[in-house]
């Protein structure tokens, strides 16, 4: 199945393996599925794994529904539903998506029987707003990268490849070409840099109503965070002056730290040598992570 009508309005999906307990993964903002290939086809072959396109990304339909992380959990319960997965499932989050994948775990925990939250954005991510980094706030701030999407949203598929020249990262070029070649599609696809829109836009309310939710933590979490030396060296390899980019790190560290706080008994752990893309630096650490995740009971 690549497609599923949920709503009235056509989402990307993947569905692989037929296994029991379904792992379902949200991805996070901007960044296309077809880059877990390694971790989904090893898992796959004992568990059911399921992941979309949030609308507007991929080849999902762009609607006008809000971006919020509310909408992306109820489209998750409807996609369950449609997929007739009635257990409890394993839910994974990457950055934005591990917002939403904070957001659903409260409203629906029973159906969540283990929460992993990679390189999660926090609920708290205020705090890097408030943050004195000059340069970054320039370049790289939420309204500076909402003026970058606004300018990208306005060029055609073609015009995007011409002006952005996506060049795959090493780990994405070890993907098969097609695999590439979807990459390129996800990156030059206008609706991509509108969905962005709005997602920037919202996350920090979003961020807000998450942690007003309240919460019974019935099920095991582990909580992943990345290379702090390692992103910080990156950083600074990319121009960015070295004292902002050991405050933001330093702060991004600790925020995945306070995650822990929000659960009974969750396991905490740094991935070595790796970037904010986890799964794509360390897929190994990941993959048997969600295993022994899978394995932990639910308490009640």
């Amino acid at each position: 199945m690549n497609f599923i009508d949920i709503n009235d309005h056509k989402l990307e999906i993947l569905r692989q393996g037929t296994g029991k307990p379904a792992i379902l993964i949200l991805s996070g903002m901007g960044s296309p599925f077809y880059e877990w290939e390694q971790i989904t086809s090893v898992l796959a072959e004992n568990y059911q794994i399921i992941m979309y396109h949030r609308p507007g990304l991929g080849k999902s339909e762009y609607t006008t529904a809000k971006k919020s992380t509310g909408n992306v959990t109820k489209d998750v319960m409807q996609i369950l539903k449609k997929l007739n997965i009635t257990e409890p499932v394993i839910l994974i989050g990457h950055s934005y998506g591990g917002l939403c994948a904070q957001h659903f775990s409260k409203v629906y925990p029973d159906k969540v029987r283990g929460l992993f939250l990679l390189d999660s954005t926090s609920v708290d991510l205020y705090k890097l707003d408030r943050l004195d980094l000059p340069y970054l706030n320039e370049n790289d701030s939420d309204a500076a990268w909402i003026e970058k999407c606004k300018e990208y949203a306005a060029l055609s598929s073609i015009e995007l490849l011409e002006q952005l020249a996506p060049v795959l990262t090493e780990s994405q070029k070890k993907l098969p070409q097609k695999t590439q070649e979807k990459l390129i599609a996800f990156y030059t696809n206008p609706s991509l840099y509108r969905t962005m829109i709005q997602e920037i836009s919202n996350w920090e309310k979003d961020a807000e109503i998450i942690k007003s939710l309240p919460f019974k933590d019935a099920f095991p979490v582990t909580i992943i965070g990345r290379d702090k030396k390692k992103c910080i060296s990156n950083h600074v390899e990319s121009g960015i002056p070295k004292d902002e980019a050991e405050l933001l790190e330093e702060t991004w560290h600790q925020l995945i730290i306070e995650q822990q706080d929000h659960y009974r008994d969750a396991k905490l752990l740094f991935a070595l040598h790796a970037s904010h893309d986890i799964y794509s630096d360390q897929p190994q650490l990941v993959t048997n992570e969600i295993k022994e995740l899978i394995h932990q009971r639910r308490s009640y």
